[in-house]
């Protein structure tokens, strides 16, 4: 599933978050956000979900115009750096939740709601965990909760805004291993936001480095790193 964001504006009031913003993500590939807080990256994502919707310019999903879609029209999966799990439910019933919430005539039956959680929890390597409430479990585990309940519903693409923030040092190394892992088996086309340049060249294909509303540069992490093409970028890199 390829998307193509063409021409991309976004105001909040007076701030400008997007100027003219364009890009293509390839199919099966995993791309990166980079920048500075308030660099307009995790707008972008938004946009490309359909949690926000652009002033200007279109978005597209394998040639789709999704511009004026919804999120759930778009079949965007996308996944909150703060879990954003129901801590009253089991991490059964919130892997669940986004398949029995289908309008009734897409939802699946209760067997397949259950073979579909079932696959999910060994996808993440979490088997035997699913009465098991979000307070029960790692910071890490609670992350992968949140991306299989974001998998569930089977997304055409899947977000991820700032993944591993809320969690310490060693996890995020391992977790991030274990992502990079996961997109190589399933080749899912992904985003993810992050300010740690570490995490973005160790994860993506790809990096899009952002400032000021505006893509400043995209390439491979090396390519990023021996040929900047501009001041911001080489003293962002610190190259």
């Amino acid at each position: 599933m390829s998307v193509t964001v063409h021409n991309v504006s976004k105001r909040f009031e007076a701030f400008p978050a997007l100027k003219d913003v364009s890009l293509e993500v390839q199919t099966g590939e995993l791309l990166a956000l980079l920048g500075p807080s308030g660099s307009g990256k995790t707008t972008l994502l938004r946009v490309i979900a359909g949690l926000e919707i652009p002033d200007a310019g279109q978005v597209t999903f394998a040639g789709e115009d999704v511009t004026e879609k919804s999120a759930y029209e778009r079949r965007a999966g996308f996944v909150f750096q703060s879990y954003a799990l129901f801590q009253h439910m089991t991490v059964f019933e919130n892997i669940a939740f986004g398949l029995r919430v289908l309008p009734k005539k897409k939802r699946p039956d209760a067997a397949a709601i259950a073979k579909r959680v079932g696959e999910l929890l060994g996808l993440i390597q979490l088997e035997g965990y699913e009465k098991r409430l979000p307070a029960q479990l790692s910071g890490g585990q609670r992350q992968r909760v949140a991306l299989a309940r974001a998998l569930a519903i089977e997304p055409r693409v899947l977000l991820l805004d700032e993944p591993f923030g809320a969690l310490d040092a060693r996890v995020r190394k391992d977790l991030r291993r274990w992502l990079r892992e996961f997109h190589d088996r399933t080749h899912l086309t992904s985003l993810f936001v992050t300010h740690d340049q570490d995490e973005a060249f160790e994860l993506a294909d790809r990096v899009v480095i952002f400032n000021e509303g505006r893509i400043q540069q995209i390439g491979l992490p090396a390519e990023l790193r021996h040929h900047p093409t501009n001041d911001f970028v080489r003293a962002f890199l610190e190259v």
